[in-house]
């Protein structure tokens, strides 16, 4: 199939293409199927003209739901000194203090998302710095990125700050004021401090006061006691909440006792929890000792969430910061890492659902669909299979944006060069 042969406007049908079963509602793995475009969206008309794909693989844009584009593209001017999570935690908080005006956060995210528009992401939640003053900066650039980009990329913001480090009486309840002005979501990190479930139930009323969202970093270490999921799960089946929540990273929960990880995974169940991992980052992170190979992945129990229905999805995380130094907020990378990562090959056939449903139900956005009526927003990679899929970039992929090809040139990276040139 000839990519440069698709029509700039439709209707047209793409026949003999190759998509997930799951995305049909049918079991399986990956099946024939047509795909009709007429008006920005797909169609069951008859009688359109018919262009042969050959069997190539069509998927609907993604949904990538924890990012941090308001710490994105800072590597050049504050690399991590030892790829450490404590070198990546200090370099954060003195380049924030010295280098994140309105100017600079807007610059770097707004770079961030049109890379993840040309890769193909069509919805993303950011995690926005919000301990004082850096909210009052941050969250106006989140609404003005918003506005600038709605049609193109659904942009979701969810706040971030240590549970220890937040006053929860104080500037974060101002913060939260913040959070709900401008449409987001209530967030936290989380790891074991003296009264964390006194404090969580302090944040749960924040949200529930303003009916907010919730979304955590959670467990984001090697340590076995690490195991805050479970008080997040404990805290939410205590209060009733009734919105979502997310937990993201939970790292620790693969190296606790089997019983004691199973045991929280059950509560994590019972309390409807939406979990994220993050594996690229992770890997990057985790059990990083100086002249030592790392013994373990950092990756969660993945397969064993989604045996008790939880819903799991994968996401991108940090892009060039101290947290990790690589990445370019493209999905489709972080389906074929988090596939070789996490195994989900020879596992059940319908894991793209972490990628695209899962993310959407989480998000509370409109789920990702082949159906008529639906976006004609879709992928069409030059791949018939899994492994032809996930064994090459895809970089010459096509992205159809209300039924037409966009322009995928990247943003260059001199662009930034003025805001991240070191003196």
């Amino acid at each position: 199939m000839d990519f440069k042969t698709l029509p700039a406007a439709g209707p047209f049908r793409l026949e003999n293409v190759t998509v997930p079963a799951c995305l049909l509602g049918k079991e399986g793995g990956l099946v024939r199927h047509a795909v009709t475009i007429d008006g920005g969206k797909l169609s069951d008309a008859p009688d359109v003209p018919v262009i042969d794909m050959g069997g190539a693989m069509v998927l609907p844009c993604f949904i990538d739901m924890h990012t941090h584009l308001d710490k994105g593209h800072i590597w050049p001017r504050s690399p991590n000194p030892d790829g450490s999570f404590m070198g990546a935690l200090t370099t954060v908080a003195a380049d924030r203090e010295a280098n994140w005006s309105a100017e600079d956060v807007r610059a770097r995210m707004d770079f961030a998302l049109r890379c993840a528009f040309a890769h193909g992401t069509r919805a993303i939640r950011t995690h926005i710095d919000s301990l004082a003053p850096q909210d009052a900066i941050s969250w106006p650039v989140l609404a003005e990125l918003r506005a600038k980009w709605a049609g193109r990329i659904a942009l979701q913001g969810a706040s971030l700050a240590g549970i220890d480090r937040a006053d929860l009486n104080g500037d974060y309840a101002r913060t939260a004021d913040i959070v709900a002005e401008h449409g987001g979501v209530l967030g936290m990190v989380t790891y074991p401090v003296d009264g964390l479930k006194d404090r969580l139930r302090q944040l749960f009323q924040l949200a529930i006061a303003r009916d907010l969202e919730l979304d955590f970093h959670a467990d984001e270490s090697g340590d076995p006691n690490a195991a805050t999921l479970r008080a997040i799960a404990e805290v939410a089946l205590e209060t009733g909440f009734a919105r979502p929540i997310t937990v993201g990273h939970c790292c620790s929960l693969a190296v606790q006792p089997e019983a004691e990880a199973l045991d929280s995974l059950d509560l994590v169940a019972r309390a409807g929890l939406n979990i994220v991992s993050l594996p690229m980052c992770n890997m990057y992170l985790q059990d990083r000792t100086p002249g030592c190979t790392p013994r373990w992945r950092g990756i969660t129990l993945v397969h064993e969430m989604k045996a008790r229905g939880i819903n799991v999805s994968f996401a991108s995380d940090n892009t060039r910061d101290p947290f990790y130094a690589y990445g370019d907020l493209d999905m489709l990378e972080v389906l074929r890492e988090a596939t070789r990562i996490a195994h989900l090959d020879h596992s059940d056939p319908d894991w793209i659902n972490a990628f695209l449903t899962n993310p959407a139900r989480a998000c509370s956005l409109d789920a990702p669909s082949l159906a008529p009526g639906a976006p004609a927003d879709l992928i069409i990679l030059r791949a018939r299979s899994w492994t032809e899929a996930l064994a090459r970039p895809q970089s010459d992929r096509i992205v159809l944006r209300a039924g037409r090809a966009i322009d995928r040139s990247l943003p260059d990276y001199a662009e930034l060069d003025h805001l991240t040139r070191t003196p």
